[in-house]
């Protein structure tokens, strides 16, 4: 009889539980429960522990105290913060401008019919795959005052009589940065526009020719809207990208020179490791979060308009 009554309860106990997986959204949360964790330990934990460092005057070596917004009180009152929130703007604002313009004019050309087109888009793809690191590198001994092969050149064949001050000179320090994160960012633009320039139905451009309609109009009229929702996607994660920078400046002129170059992730990384003082380096890098949570708001909201 006891063992009627365990057997019955144990199989309640299975119809129960299986009922309870089955339901809506519980099985989509255990299987992604794995993926869920790595975040919280990678993500949201660094994340917490770096505004709770921003508010604390600890260095590396010893245990800091609660200061409240004296970190972030001291930056407002800095003029090498004030000009790396300038070099920032300027880095981002520039650079993912032309990465889209370049990157959407390229992906328009490589979505046409040509011979050897595949290999062109391998080419093109190479400076996104190749590691920051070794592409900064490389143009780091480019942009080199003694050895760059751009000065031999013009030297070379007469158009300059000195050579060019690429990394040295502030102006040109800021424009050699972001021109190396145009080169590296163009293909990320050109091929997930590419894919989906591909997806748009080529009988709304044939019904365009037969009404006479211009490549000007096809363009604004067809490509253009159809396109916009990845277009804004790809853009805000440029956005993101760039924003949040650090190998590529740090490699090339690490902040130099006289703060030129420096963005908030290199100023924060010198402040923070190179410097000691945890605390002002978390309050720095404090200051990308808001820029990049808006940019995810109002492309989010754009996308859910489109919808």
């Amino acid at each position: 009889m006891s063992q009627e009554i365990a057997s019955s309860g144990w199989g309640r106990f299975r119809a129960s539980s299986a009922d309870f997986l089955h339901r809506k959204g519980v099985m989509g949360f255990l299987f992604t429960l794995p993926a869920d964790i790595i975040l919280l330990l990678l993500l949201a934990y660094p994340f917490v522990l770096g505004i709770w460092l921003s508010f604390t005057n600890t260095i590396i070596g010893r245990s800091g105290s609660f200061v409240g917004l004296s970190n972030y009180i001291s930056l407002f009152h800095s003029n090498i913060f004030w000009l790396t929130a300038f070099n920032t703007v300027f880095y981002t604002c520039v650079a993912v401008f032309f990465k889209l313009i370049l990157g959407f004019g390229l992906a328009i050309i490589l979505n046409q019919d040509f011979k050897g087109k595949g290999l062109i888009r391998a080419i093109v793809l190479l400076p996104w795959i190749v590691p920051t690191a070794l592409s900064a590198i490389a143009f780091w001994w480019i942009f080199d005052s003694n050895f760059s092969c751009i000065n031999w050149l013009l030297l070379k064949i007469g158009l300059l009589k000195t050579p060019i001050d690429f990394l040295g000179n502030t102006i040109n320090a800021r424009l050699s940065v972001v021109l190396v994160n145009i080169w590296r960012g163009i293909p990320f633009f050109t091929i997930g526009l590419m894919a989906g320039l591909q997806t748009i139905n080529q009988s709304l451009y044939e019904a365009a020719d037969i009404d006479g309609a211009t490549p000007w109009v096809k363009f604004k009229s067809i490509t253009l809207p159809l396109i916009m929702p990845l277009l804004s996607v790809i853009t805000t994660f440029s956005i993101i990208w760039t924003f949040a920078d650090f190998q590529l400046i740090w490699i090339l002129t690490r902040g130099g020179p006289d703060n030129a170059t420096h963005i908030f992730g290199t100023l924060s990384f010198q402040r923070a490791i190179a410097g000691g003082h945890l605390g002002e380096g978390a309050a720095i890098s404090a200051f990308i979060f808001p820029v990049l949570f808006i940019s995810v708001l109002i492309t989010s909201k754009y996308l859910k308009r489109e919808n």
